[in-house]
């Protein structure tokens, strides 16, 4: 028997808050040297130059700076994502004609998940905003883009943000946010799903029934998908959200061009490795983790 649809979107929503812990303890000191690398590609000469360079000039919690707001923008982004993205389900169904006990296909999936995307990035953008300016705020000094020692917590960046531009000012790279999610979740859930169901034909089960690591497999895979096609987005995003706390900051396109221009196309890229490292471990563990408490509530307040 189907769960209430209220019922169903507590599961949804909590399962995905789940997956949003548990990516961000696994992945956040790759995330913290993507953004490095991004916003100053030529302060590093790669991934392990940047990685060693953190520890030794701030220590572990260097590499950690930043996951107070990556838990809250994990949690909100995947909790809002999945929560949407059982709607957006039901939104194809209509829009297919697809009855109710028929499984989508993958490819609706993706476009599900795409869908689902704008409503996480509303979530998503403020928390993110927060968390880069963290994790890049030595940088910003060591380059003379702001002042040298100010504090680094939440608070103050909180604080210089509504004093600099307002409540309207957490949303600087929302543009950025959504040309990266749109394509991206495509890519994601239909990576993740694809992977899945070629490990189900394989093993001849279903594929809730393929297993831990299948699960982590698929979830690695549909991230490698999604950052291998929107990785020069996200560097954007990452330049507009660091570099406006120094001052008004261009948009998507004026940012991008003046990327290419001055720099190259090399800094679009600058940080992919850490990135690629970390997408299996983090986002098999978001799937996993999703997965498993979405089943576990299903079984216990699906009835």
């Amino acid at each position: 028997m189907a769960p209430h649809p209220i019922t169903q979107a507590i599961i949804d929503f909590s399962a995905g808050a789940a997956g949003g812990v548990a990516c961000v303890m696994c992945g956040q000191p790759f995330d913290t040297a993507k953004v490095k690398m991004q916003t100053f590609p030529s302060m590093y000469r790669g991934f392990l130059h940047c990685f060693v360079s953190t520890w030794r000039q701030v220590g572990l919690r260097g590499l950690y700076h930043g996951t107070s707001p990556a838990l809250l923008a994990n949690i909100s982004e995947n909790a809002v994502l999945f929560l949407s993205y059982g709607f957006c389900q039901d939104v194809v169904r209509l829009v297919s004609r697809t009855e109710k006990d028929v499984a989508l296909s993958d490819l609706q999936k993706a476009f599900a998940g795409s869908v689902a995307s704008i409503f996480s990035s509303l979530a998503l953008c403020p928390t993110e905003l927060v968390k880069c300016r963290l994790q890049a705020m030595h940088e910003m000094e060591a380059s003379g883009k702001i002042a040298s020692g100010q504090r680094s917590t939440v608070w103050t960046v909180v604080k210089t943000v509504l004093k600099t531009n307002g409540p309207l000012g957490f949303y600087q790279g929302l543009t950025s946010t959504f040309v990266r999610e749109l394509p991206g979740y495509f890519c994601f859930f239909g990576g993740y799903e694809l992977s899945r169901s070629m490990f189900a034909q394989r093993m001849g089960t279903d594929k809730e029934s393929i297993g831990v690591l299948p699960v982590m497999f698929s979830g690695g895979f549909g991230g490698a998908c999604l950052w291998l096609v929107v990785y020069p987005i996200d560097c954007v995003k990452s330049r507009i959200q660091v570099y406006s706390l120094a001052g008004k900051q261009a948009g998507f396109m004026r940012t991008f061009m003046g990327i290419v221009r001055n720099e190259g196309i090399a800094p679009l890229y600058s940080g992919l490795t850490p990135t690629m490292i970390r997408t299996f471990p983090a986002n098999g563990a978001l799937f996993l983790a999703y997965e498993l408490s979405r089943k576990m509530m299903m079984e216990k307040y699906g009835a």
